[in-house]
């Protein structure tokens, strides 16, 4: 690693108050990860080979279910641990995490991780509070996708998901996704989504460019979401 790569992982560890995770020094081991959009930074059923701590960026949690259909439970944006379940339990990952937009990650190599975190109290209590987390928010998502009709979680998850913009000092929502698995994260069929879009677009929450959508009042689209998808 350069000099200047070093210092800018020492100014992210420390913007972050990473160290403050551990009761021993991990900088030596830490590396920085970008993922773009639609990467995968971890699938279902694989190795994961870095615990990470998720920095920024926004990526979205699914369960691929037997069905080979998908299951939306979880988005993330703000800082915290990826891959502490599977570093406990020893186990490959328990779902798949995918960037919706660039996403940046320090990654210690999980081999390091069971050697020098596994027996550190200050880690352990930091990883249980961030699966409690975790596990209040899919509770919540899992609520919104089992309770609500498909109007309000389809503008809950263009909201979290779509690309902000602005124009001309309006902000605007871009959406463009593949529909298919859209359909299958909100638990709808594809037809019904498109007849839900179309509402949208009659409604004037939308304007369709091709296979584009675009939300130029996202208050209203805001309205209609009522809650969102917790991140």
């Amino acid at each position: 690693m350069s000099g200047r790569d070093r210092q800018k992982l020492d100014r992210l560890i420390d913007t972050y108050q990473v160290a403050e995770m551990f009761s021993v020094d991990m900088r030596p081991y830490m590396g920085l990860f970008h993922f773009g959009r639609n990467e995968y930074i971890c699938r279902q059923g694989e190795e994961i080979g870095q615990l990470y701590i998720f920095l920024y960026g926004k990526a979205k949690v699914t369960s691929n279910l037997s069905s080979g259909k998908s299951l939306l439970l979880d988005f993330y944006r703000n800082t915290m641990l990826l891959g502490e379940l599977e570093l406990l339990m020893e186990q490959e990952a328990a779902s798949s995490v995918q960037a919706i937009e660039d996403c940046y990650c320090l990654g210690i190599p999980i081999d390091i991780a069971r050697d020098k975190l596994l027996s550190d109290p200050k880690f352990l209590l930091v990883a249980g509070r961030s699966l409690g987390r975790k596990l209040e928010r899919i509770a919540k998502n899992s609520s919104i996708n089992l309770l609500y009709p498909l109007q309000n979680r389809l503008a809950s998850y263009m909201l979290v998901t779509g690309k902000r913009s602005d124009m001309e000092g309006v902000e605007n929502l871009v959406f463009k996704a593949n529909l298919s698995q859209t359909a299958d994260l909100l638990g709808t069929s594809y037809r019904h989504l498109l007849r839900t879009l179309e509402d949208f677009r009659v409604m004037g929450l939308l304007v369709k460019e091709g296979r584009t959508y675009m939300a130029e009042d996202i208050t209203a689209l805001e309205r209609v979401a009522g809650d969102l998808y917790l991140g």
